[in-house]
């Protein structure tokens, strides 16, 4: 089982926990996500499309990058016009607990809270590359219609949430 969250919702209307996106859902996807990273920003559509893509499905994106602050993320979700819900997880705890290094990096979970797919969206080449390659789609698609999963899991690639470069000081 996936470790539930409560944790605050970017615009600060409300705390949410893994379990809301999950209500009356057949699971969620839960991607770990930064406003200045430039493959997540790749994403920004697919994201913002995804409710309307699988309205069976649950969609929650969680902010865990080391020093990434709220103001950036708002300034991201106003410019890109981002509709998506983003939650805060400013110390990191969340992504330690799932054991996610990197954003964007997904996790398909059924209703009943069982890890299904954990990885990358894709292999980061456009849909048009013949050496394209889509991750998360197949295992949605196979997990709705009662499928085994071909690739439960996939190697993701992106930004870190936090390095030990992060935390070096200033001035050595």
């Amino acid at each position: 089982m996936i470790p539930d969250f409560m944790l605050p919702l970017l615009d600060g209307s409300s705390v949410r926990s893994l379990h809301d996106f999950m209500k009356g859902k057949k699971g969620a996807v839960v991607v770990f996500w930064s406003a200045v990273c430039t493959h997540c920003r790749r994403y920004d559509n697919y994201f913002n499309s995804f409710s309307g893509l699988h309205p069976e499905l649950g969609l929650a994106a969680i902010a865990s990058r080391y020093g990434e602050t709220a103001d950036e993320m708002r300034g991201a979700v106003s410019q890109r016009r981002l509709l998506f819900p983003i939650l805060l997880d400013e110390c990191g705890e969340t992504a330690r607990k799932w054991h996610s290094q990197q954003t964007p990096r997904c996790y398909l979970l059924a209703a009943d809270g069982r890890l299904v797919y954990r990885g990358a969206i894709d292999n980061f080449k456009f849909p048009a590359d013949a050496e394209y390659a889509a991750y998360l789609e197949p295992a949605i698609a196979a997990y709705l219609a009662g499928q085994s999963i071909v690739r439960p899991e996939t190697a993701s690639f992106g930004c870190a949430i936090e390095t030990t470069y992060y935390r070096l000081p200033r001035q050595l």
